[in-house]
């Protein structure tokens, strides 16, 4: 006998044509059930989506940079020497001051040789000496200094310095016999840089705003040197702000 092929021999096997049903019924189930599993597995094989990272939260304030505050703390040149009350045009308060060493109430001393007045101000020193001998005396500008509010002790700066001349020698200055000079100091530190202007800036020796009423008590010095024909000599004066107030 002719042998049956394998689909035929399973169905001759099978018998009845509503067995020969249940199994195609089968296999479709069994082909079907494949298909799910064959997609699957595709589908878990592809590649995941890149990780996205998460967004900025939206109106989230950034931190800022602190801008520097504007410099207003610069004086040109000297304040005015003679008027009734020493300081800036329009400053929050007035200082009084008191010297100490030599201690005199009116902001003199004298020997044979030179006397002297002072008019201490926020923004400078000024003072004027008399030469009460009939002969030259000469100003050493490089052996004077200047002890500030902190301690600090510093070359002079005067009227007549510039920018160019804070690490220079500066030239003496001559009074002739029985003569007055007036000028003003400050620490030679204190200059600012004019830029083009030919104007004198500096700092002040105490603000005029409202920290100033926290340099009541603060001390400051200034040492003048003189020279005469025979010998060099130095005259310290100290001050003292004895009170701060409101203008």
């Amino acid at each position: 006998m002719r042998p049956f092929p394998k689909g035929m021999e399973l169905l001759t096997h099978l018998g009845s044509p509503s067995n020969v049903a249940s199994v195609r019924t089968l296999y479709t189930v069994i082909g079907m059930a494949a298909m799910l599993v064959a997609t699957a597995i595709t589908g878990g094989c592809s590649s995941s989506p890149a990780p996205q990272g998460s967004a900025a939260p939206a109106n989230v304030a950034l931190p800022v940079a602190k801008q520097p505050e504007p410099q207003n703390n610069i004086v040109t040149g000297g304040a005015d020497s003679v008027g009734s009350i020493p300081g800036s045009p329009g400053a929050q308060f007035v200082y009084v001051f008191r010297q100490t060493d030599p201690a005199n109430d009116r902001f003199t001393f004298q020997d044979r040789d030179l006397s002297f007045y002072f008019r201490p101000s926020p923004t400078v020193l000024h003072f004027q000496v008399e030469n009460r001998q009939d002969r030259p005396v000469w100003i050493e500008w490089d052996k004077c200094s200047f002890s500030d509010s902190y301690g600090g002790q510093k070359r002079l700066a005067n009227s007549e310095t510039t920018w160019s001349q804070r690490y220079s020698s500066l030239p003496a200055t001559q009074i002739i016999g029985l003569q007055r000079y007036s000028n003003y100091v400050f620490p030679i530190d204190y200059m600012i840089d004019p830029g083009s202007s030919i104007e004198q800036l500096h700092r002040p020796l105490f603000p005029e705003d409202k920290s100033a009423p926290q340099y009541v008590d603060r001390e400051f010095a200034v040492t003048l040197a003189f020279r005469f024909q025979d010998r060099l000599q130095a005259y310290p004066f100290r001050f003292k702000v004895r009170s701060v107030l409101p203008r």
